[in-house]
């Protein structure tokens, strides 16, 4: 797994640059003066609002982090030892943290070649009478089998959380990512398509669990019924931590949500401009672009190249690094890292998921990217000596 270097500020392209769309500050000044700073504000609850809405989700709940609010659905699921959940190996380290903190063991599932998205065929092998959970996360933005999955999960009797953390605004058939899972999980870091630097939200698509979450959120108290005027005092109902977003960082997250259809245009201009300019210098060179399946509307998180082989991907990425351009790998497998070799991953349960490990590199992608900045990137990599 790996994140910009801390030293990105350095190159004169950047692998992501935050981005304002528009009314951040403002937002963030009205929530100061208003004296509303803390979690579950106004505008936390318009940013919920908004998501419940677009994604048709019973309830959205503003969370620190996209990882706490998978640990939020592995509270709400009481998940714990003795339990398997099926995740892929390639994804970050938090898909599987949030249940290995319950106690759960991680099962570790491969990915499809096109897709890099977990493999509907290898989860069905792995689901046993232990499985309590499977966690599809969408990679760069385009959807799982979700179908596939939905129906296997249905078939054993066990739930589905959606790792959504690439995937706000994305669809699968015409249903929002995030959407389909008993639960889905999303992220607002400064990578995401849709930030305000640390965040996440908790989707929550079947009606039951709405008023455990809203306690688990609270430090397991009833502090929400509270504010609402049902209980006239709150106390400690239940386990649990605090889960709240401040209303700083969601006024900056609203002006995002609001630009929405402006950021994912501007995104789509870089991601099609690397597409159309890179096809046919990656069919001479036997490189991969990414594919996107007629059944998947993408949010065009990110862009990357699948080089033939680990040697030729180092050497590009030094390449465009000798040219001021940051470019990155991405997830090394996570049934082969120290952790995962603790649960009994070892070499060939995950043959795609370690051979794209080795020869994926990701170029720079960010809203404020300028067609000029993204030629430089093409030029760069087409001059690349691999």
């Amino acid at each position: 797994m790996t994140r910009a270097s801390p030293r990105a500020a350095a190159y004169a392209i950047p692998f992501n640059k935050p981005c304002l769309a528009g009314k951040e500050l403002a937002y963030i000044r009205d929530a100061v003066t208003a004296g509303t700073v803390s979690g579950d504000g106004p505008f936390a609850k318009r940013c919920e609002a908004l998501l419940e809405r677009e994604l048709g989700v019973r309830k959205a709940l503003l969370t620190p982090s996209g990882t706490q609010a998978l640990e939020m659905a592995a509270l709400l699921l009481e998940i714990g030892p003795g339990d398997e959940v099926i995740v892929p190996s390639f994804t970050f380290v938090s898909t599987a943290n949030a249940f290995v903190l319950r106690g759960a063991t991680p099962v570790f599932a491969d990915i499809r070649p096109e897709t890099l998205n977990m493999d509907a065929g290898h989860v069905r092998r792995l689901v046993g009478p232990k499985t309590k959970a499977v966690v599809p996360v969408h990679y760069a933005g385009i959807g799982c089998e979700m179908e596939a999955l939905g129906a296997l999960a249905a078939e054993r009797g066990i739930a589905v959380v959606e790792d959504a953390a690439h995937a706000l605004f994305a669809a699968y058939r015409g249903k929002p990512l995030g959407s389909f899972g008993t639960f889905g999980a999303l992220s607002f870091h400064e990578t995401k398509n849709f930030t305000c630097g640390e965040g996440g939200a908790l989707l929550i698509n079947e009606a039951r669990y709405v008023p455990r979450a809203e306690i688990i959120r609270e430090k397991g108290t009833d502090r929400t019924r509270f504010f609402r005027g049902q209980v006239d005092r709150y106390t400690w109902m239940d386990i649990g931590s605090s889960y709240l977003m401040s209303d700083v960082l969601a006024a900056f997250l609203f002006a995002q949500l609001e630009a929405r259809d402006r950021i994912t245009a501007r995104r789509r201009g870089v991601f099609s401009r690397y597409q159309a300019a890179l096809a046919p210098w990656a069919q001479a060179h036997g490189v991969g672009l990414p594919v996107v399946p007629v059944d998947c509307e993408p949010n065009f998180h990110l862009f990357y190249l699948l080089l033939p082989s680990l040697e030729q991907r180092n050497r590009l990425i030094r390449h465009l690094k000798s040219r001021g351009i940051l470019s990155v790998f991405h997830y090394l497998p996570l049934h082969l890292s120290p952790m995962g070799r603790r649960w009994g991953g070892k070499a060939g349960d995950c043959p795609v998921t370690e051979a794209v490990s080795d020869r994926l590199v990701r170029l720079p992608f960010y809203s404020g990217l300028t067609v000029t900045q993204q030629r430089r990137v093409i030029d760069a990599v087409r001059s690349a000596p691999i």
